[in-house]
C-alpha cells in the first residue's frame, strides 16, 4: 500500500490525468511547502503523488558540492608547466592529478552504489561533501617544493569524494521531481559538475600566474587552496543542515512503486546482473565511456595542446576550457528541457553524438591555424554536444534501466568513462608527444565515430515512461468507470 494522507495546498502542476484537493495539512513542515499534490481513486499499482518546493533547494546544493568537487579536478592540469616547476615533477606526474579521479572511481564505485542503496541519499551526501572538505585542508598545508605527497594526498581524497557525487543526479531527480521534470532535474544535478569544471579551466591561471620566485608562487597557490577550503566547508555546513533523504511523498507513479517495492524483492548483485544481460544498456555504457573518456582526455591535457602552438597563452588555455564547459552547460540544459518535452531519447542522443563527432573533427584540424579566436569558437562548438552529452546519458540509462536503482546503473556509465577516460588520456598524451597535436586529436576522433555508429544500434526501450504511462491510463479508466458507474446509479435512483 501507499503512505497516503490529507489534501493539502496547490498550485496546479499535474504529472498525469488526476483530481486535484486543496488546504494544507497542519502537519506539513514549513520548510516543505507543497507545490503540487496528485490524487485519485487508487489501485493497489497507484498512489498519491507531491512536489514540494524543496526539491529545488535540494538538488541546487548536490550542484554546489558537485562544482567545489570538480574544480579540483583540474585546477592541476589546466596549469600543467606551473605546478610541475614548482614540485620539480614530470607532466605525467601532473596528469595523475587528474587521472587520479578517474582511477579511484572504479574499485570504490560499487561498493558506495550499495552504501547509496542502503543508507540513501542524504548518508551519501555528508559523505561526499566531508571527505571533499578535508580534501581541500589537507592541499593547504602541501604549499611546499618538497610535499608533493602532500597535495596527491588531498587530491586522492577529493577523488575518494567524486565517487559519492557522480552517480547522485538522476537518483536526486527520480527521487525528488515529477515525471515531467525528470530529464531537467537531472540536468541541473549535472550542471554544478560542469560549472566545477569551467570555474577550474578559468580561476587556477588567474590565481596562480605563472612567475620565477617559487615564494611568491608559494603564496599564489596557497590563495587558491585556502578559498578552495572555505568553500568546501561552508557547503558541508549546508549539507548537513538543508539536505533531506526523501520527500514524505513520491513525486511520481513511477517512484511510489519504487518504494512500494519490499527490500526482499531487491538484490544488489541481482540487479548488477540484469543490468549487464541488457543489451541495450550494455550498449549505452560502452557508448558513454567512449565520449566522457574523450572529454576527460582533452580537458586534462589541454594547457598541453595550447601551450604547444600558442607559448604563454596558459590564461586564454584556461578561458579555452571554460568555454568548452559553458557552451556544455548550455547544451545539457536545453536537451534536458527537450528530452522532458519529447522524450525522444534514442534520437536525441545519437544526434548529439554525431555532432560530437564532428566537432572534434573540426577541432583537431583547426587548432594549429595560429588564430585563438578559431580555436574558441571550434571549442564551444565541440563543448556543446561533447558536454550536453552526459545528461543524456544518464537519462537514457534510467530509461531503459528501470525499475532498476538510478544509483546503479549511473555507477556503471561513470565507471566506463572512468576507465576509458585514463586510457584515453594516458594514449593521446604519448601520441601527442611523438607525433603532435593533430595526431592525439584524429586517435580520440577514430572512437567518437565508432561510438557513434553503436549508438545507433541502441534499442530505445523506455520502461519508465511505459511505467508512468501505464499508471495514469489506469487511473484514467478508473475515473471513467466510476464516472459512469455513478451516472447509471443516478438515472437509476431518480427513474424509480
Amino acid at each position: 500500500m501507499c503512505d497516503c494522507d490529507t489534501a493539502d495546498d496547490v498550485k496546479g502542476e499535474k504529472n498525469g490525468p488526476i483530481l486535484v484537493e486543496s488546504n494544507i495539512s497542519a502537519s506539513d513542515h514549513t520548510e516543505d511547502h507543497v507545490e503540487s499534490r496528485e490524487t485519485s481513486p487508487k489501485t493497489p499499482q497507484e498512489c498519491d503523488t507531491r512536489l514540494y518546493k524543496r526539491r529545488w533547494a535540494i538538488v541546487f546544493l548536490f550542484s554546489s558540492y558537485s562544482l567545489c568537487n570538480a574544480f579540483q579536478w583540474i585546477q592541476y592540469g589546466i596549469i600543467n608547466n606551473i605546478f610541475m616547476r614548482f614540485y620539480s615533477v614530470s607532466s605525467f606526474a601532473i596528469d595523475w592529478m587528474s587521472m587520479v579521479y578517474m582511477l579511484t572511481y572504479i574499485p570504490f564505485i560499487f561498493p558506495v552504489t550499495w552504501l547509496l542503496d542502503k543508507k540513501g541519499l542524504r548518508v551519501v551526501a555528508l559523505v561526499a561533501s566531508s571527505i571533499n572538505c578535508l580534501g581541500t585542508w589537507i592541499k593547504v598545508t602541501s604549499v611546499r617544493p618538497n610535499l608533493f605527497w602532500v597535495t596527491m594526498l588531498g587530491q586522492f581524497a577529493c577523488s575518494f569524494a567524486q565517487v559519492f557525487i557522480l552517480g547522485m543526479p538522476s537518483r536526486i531527480a527520480s527521487v525528488w521531481f515529477g515525471s515531467g521534470e525528470v530529464s531537467t532535474a537531472c540536468s541541473i544535478g549535472v550542471f554544478g559538475n560542469q560549472l566545477g569544471i569551467a570555474i577550474g579551466f578559468l580561476v587556477p591561471p588567474i590565481l596562480v600566474p605563472n612567475v620565477e620566485d617559487l615564494d611568491q608562487l608559494a603564496y599564489h597557490i596557497s590563495i587558491m587552496f585556502y578559498i578552495t577550503a572555505g568553500v568546501a566547508t561552508l557547503i558541508f555546513i549546508l549539507v548537513i543542515i538543508v539536505f533531506q533523504e526523501k520527500p514524505d511523498i513520491p513525486p511520481s507513479q513511477a517512484q511510489a512503486a519504487m518504494r512500494n517495492m519490499s527490500p526482499q524483492e531487491y538484490s544488489y548483485l541481482a540487479s548488477i546482473r540484469r543490468l549487464i544481460h541488457n543489451k541495450p544498456f550494455v550498449l549505452l555504457i560502452i557508448t558513454y565511456g567512449l565520449n566522457v573518456g574523450c572529454f576527460y582526455a582533452v580537458s586534462t591535457l589541454l594547457n598541453r595542446m595550447i601551450i604547444d602552438h600558442y607559448p604563454g597563452e596558459e590564461v586564454n588555455a584556461g578561458r579555452i576550457g571554460l568555454t568548452i564547459v559553458i557552451a556544455g552547460m548550455v547544451g545539457s540544459l536545453i536537451c534536458g528541457i527537450w528530452l522532458d518535452k519529447t522524450k525522444t531519447y534514442k534520437q536525441t542522443t545519437l544526434a548529439v553524438y554525431l555532432l560530437t563527432f564532428v566537432g572534434m573533427l573540426v577541432y583537431a584540424f583547426t587548432l594549429n591555424l595560429g588564430h585563438l579566436w578559431i580555436v574558441f569558437v571550434t571549442a564551444a562548438a565541440l563543448g556543446f554536444f561533447m558536454t550536453g552529452y552526459l545528461p543524456l546519458g544518464f537519462e537514457f540509462a534510467v530509461e531503459l534501466t528501470y525499475p532498476e536503482s538510478e544509483g546503479t546503473s549511473s555507477g556503471l556509465l561513470n565507471c566506463s568513462a572512468q576507465v576509458f577516460g585514463i586510457i584515453f588520456t594516458i594514449c593521446q598524451g604519448k601520441i601527442i608527444d611523438y607525433y603532435g597535436t593533430l595526431a592525439g586529436n584524429i586517435f580520440l576522433c577514430v572512437f567518437l565515430f565508432l561510438g557513434t555508429i553503436m549508438t545507433a544500434f541502441i534499442k530505445a526501450d523506455l520502461r519508465r515512461q511505459k511505467a508512468n504511462q501505464l499508471a495514469q491510463t489506469e487511473a484514467a479508466a478508473l475515473q471513467v468507470f466510476f464516472s459512469d458507474y455513478w451516472n447509471v446509479y443516478s438515472q437509476f435512483y431518480f427513474h424509480h
